[in-house]
């Protein structure tokens, strides 16, 4: 079983930049895909990016491409999400998710699901002013 901790969020003007990590501790850090959702004020969480055990394959909402890269290190077992150009809109708490490698359909696009995910972290708080 495998803890999930978010950190680096904070308050950032609007065009500003973020780094967001998920460090991981317990179990095989390389055996799980890793993903970023978001819960915005009065709005149910929503998928962000996500990234496979290998770091291989990346995916990301229409909302965040081109603008946010997902990575990870599993030596150091920690996802990182890098955020530019922020934008109000993307004003949320932002909780990452772990899932077992095994499960196939996880590339043909449950990654975006959030029941798909067994491990969460306790979420970090990105606030974009205007």
């Amino acid at each position: 079983q495998v803890q999930l901790v978010e950190s680096g969020g904070g308050l950032v003007q609007a065009g500003g930049s973020l780094r967001l990590s998920c460090t991981a501790s317990g179990g095989t850090f390389s055996n799980y895909h890793i993903a970023w959702f978001r819960r915005a004020p009065g709005e149910e969480r929503e998928f962000a990016a996500a990234i496979s055990w290998s770091g291989v394959n990346t995916y990301y909402a229409d909302s965040v491409k081109g603008r946010f890269t997902i990575s990870r290190d599993n030596a150091k077992t920690a996802v990182y999400l890098q955020m530019h150009s922020l934008k109000p809109d993307d004003t949320a708490v932002y909780y990452c998710g772990a899932t077992g490698s095994s499960r196939n359909t996880w590339y043909t696009g449950n990654y975006r699901v959030q029941g798909q995910y067994e491990f969460w972290g306790q979420g970090t708080q990105v606030t974009v002013s205007a």
